[in-house]
């Protein structure tokens, strides 16, 4: 039985879930006043299941699809991106004073990319263009 009578479906469904946390996201917990006074290492695990989340997501959704390859994409950018805010993350943890300024603005601009849904935008278009050659049977 199939979930998704499309791709196409299946890709916007994808989308519309990837805006709903990219927005709740920055709407309760970046642009939110009230959350200031929560810790450091509190933050950082809400940016990082927040992350976790949009990647399970793109992978539910990419992975189904007919071209595999935007699958491994979607899953080099992903790990190597979690990968660095992950060990940037805990430096921040270790360190007595955190990470510098420059190191921290790095962190939230590789967060940005993964969350955001460009990446997944960017990835269906792609496909599409590559795809309209094809014939339908």
């Amino acid at each position: 039985m199939k979930l998704y009578k499309s791709d196409k479906i299946r890709f916007i469904s994808g989308l519309i879930i990837i805006i709903l946390i990219y927005s709740f996201y920055y709407i309760y917990f970046v642009e939110n006043k009230n959350t200031l006074p929560i810790s450091r290492k509190l933050k950082h695990a809400i940016m990082l299941l927040a992350t976790v989340a949009v990647y399970f997501v793109g992978t539910l959704h990419l992975g189904k699809l007919k071209d595999s390859w935007m699958s491994s994409i979607w899953h080099l950018v992903h790990i190597s991106g979690l990968s660095i805010i992950t060990l940037l993350g805990f430096a921040d943890w270790v360190l007595t004073n955190g990470i510098s300024l420059s190191l921290r603005s790095f962190t939230l601009s590789v967060q940005e990319i993964l969350i955001s849904p460009v990446l997944y935008v960017a990835m269906g278009l792609l496909n599409k263009s590559l795809n309209r050659d094809e014939k339908p049977n």
